[in-house]
């Protein structure tokens, strides 16, 4: 259920704010990232959930999709409390003067995601008689154009289509607004220099995936969004008590994804929906996610629209193709937390020139991503050699006593053999060429017969593709059958 709030003609008319604030404070979102600190990048399973419409931020859409027959539940209600003069909800209806008007309004969503690419859903969000707006549905879709993969940008094109709430036809043609709930006062000819149409928004999303940095125990991915779109993402500049000022329907936002381990995931989040700038945060427990937000943060309490409110959220993540709930990131294999330390003869060789004075090293510096999850920097020189240690002294001197952390499937019977991996009860087959991989796009993800096995880090269950090293630096992937 819900509210929109409006200033009657009677009331004093504060002057608009400029579009460089909006601009402004689109700018400063980003400035988010900085005010935590930093940890080491890991994967997100699942981006957090918007109040009413999927996967996103708070109140706008994200490049990403939820995961190939992922399911989410979402319940999210704000409290209003504003000098507010009319009822907006039930036409006629005034708030006697000595009085506020104050009402909770709650959501309700289901969303699915389809093949990693699309996700669709139903919100749900008004269920009041006739004579105070009658019901207000919705469905919403986005179909990601380009996944965001490890750390890098997605995009992304989606819709959010409501019902328009009914007063009688003394109303008008009543359309709904950026806050989900019936106003008798925003009619498609509200507007005096334009038609309202709050009914179909389309928009275009992008996403930046970056990394954390490693410094601490925290590990943290961080987020940033930036997209435009139309319809209630842009409509009623031309009415005061409904904005201040807006962005023509630009929005932003920007998260970091705190991983707590053990599935679990603190999402910390501000997004700016074209009118309002939100803040919140969201605790996702391993499926389940708990969260408070505020809406309207730089407005000064004038109308319903443009006020403070605050709020609390409830969602249930379920990941259909693993029958269990999702889980906010893959968690890591103890050793890719704690390394064996490499042998002593890896790092204490020394060579000398005649003169007693130690080369310098030589050969084009390349990082060798071990089966630990760790990278190591090797030396190539032009003849071919692999120059390890402190000393760069080459693989060929220092066999058979070199020996590299990690267990590897290059002289396993079923990796000679090219048989398949079976890893969470599906199998995966080589896509038969060795590769190199970054250790900083991987995490592991379990084992195969005593061989560690690893993923994308933006990979979503189930998994498409798996990694299982070779021999230190050489990777080789399976792809699901």
């Amino acid at each position: 259920m819900r509210d929109s709030g409006g200033a009657p003609g009677g009331w004093p008319q504060p002057a608009r704010r400029s579009r460089g604030f909006i601009h402004g404070l689109l700018t400063l979102l980003p400035a988010l990232t900085l005010l935590v600190p930093a940890g080491t990048a890991q994967t997100v399973g699942t981006m957090p959930g918007t109040l009413r419409y999927g996967s996103g931020l708070l109140d706008i859409p994200v490049a990403s999709v939820l995961p190939h027959m992922a399911f989410t539940a979402t319940w999210s209600g704000f409290r209003v409390s504003v000098a507010e003069t009319v009822v907006p909800d039930d036409p006629g209806a005034t708030v006697p003067p000595d009085r506020r008007f104050e009402r909770w309004f709650s959501d309700g969503s289901l969303a699915l995601g389809l093949f990693g690419r699309l996700e669709v859903g139903t919100s749900l969000q008004h269920f009041a008689g006739a004579d105070r707006g009658g019901k207000v549905l919705g469905t919403f879709g986005r179909l990601a154009l380009i996944r965001p993969r490890g750390h890098g940008l997605g995009l992304a094109a989606g819709f959010r289509h409501l019902t328009s709430p009914s007063f009688g036809d003394e109303s008008g043609e009543v359309q709904p607004n950026r806050l989900g709930y019936p106003d008798w006062r925003v009619t498609r000819e509200a507007a005096a220099d334009g038609k309202f149409g709050g009914n179909f928004s389309p928009y275009l999303v992008a996403t930046a995936l970056l990394p954390g940095v490693a410094a601490g125990p925290a590990t943290h991915d961080v987020t940033l969004h930036l997209g435009w779109g139309g319809g209630l993402f842009s409509a009623g500049p031309e009415l005061d008590f409904y904005q201040d000022a807006n962005s023509g329907g630009i929005f932003g936002g920007a998260a970091i994804h705190y991983g707590l381990g053990g599935g679990r995931l603190l999402n910390l989040m501000a997004d700016f929906n074209g009118f309002d700038a939100n803040a919140g945060v969201q605790l996702d427990l391993g499926g389940v996610r708990l969260g408070a937000f505020a809406l309207g943060l730089q407005h000064d309490g004038t109308s319903t629209f443009r006020s403070r409110k605050f709020g609390l959220l409830g969602s249930v993540v379920f990941c259909g193709g693993r029958r269990t709930l999702c889980r906010g990131e893959r968690k890591p294999a103890p050793d890719t937390v704690t390394l064996p330390a490499p042998p002593p003869d890896t790092v204490v060789i020394v060579r000398e020139t005649a003169a007693g004075v130690t080369e310098a090293p030589e050969g084009t510096p390349e990082t060798l991503c071990l089966a630990t999850g760790k990278g190591v920097e090797v030396r190539v020189t032009t003849a071919g050699d692999t120059l390890v240690g402190p000393s760069w002294a080459s693989i060929g001197e220092l066999r058979p006593g070199l020996v590299f952390a990690g267990s590897y499937a290059g002289d396993r019977a079923w990796f000679i053999a090219d048989e398949p991996v079976r890893f969470e009860d599906r199998l995966y087959a080589g896509t038969g060429g060795d590769m190199r991989l970054n250790c900083d796009e991987i995490v592991r993800v379990g084992e195969y017969a005593g061989v560690p096995v690893f993923a994308d880090r933006s990979a979503e269950p189930p998994l498409e593709n798996v990694h299982v090293p070779r021999r230190p630096g050489i990777w080789r992937t399976y792809r699901h059958r």
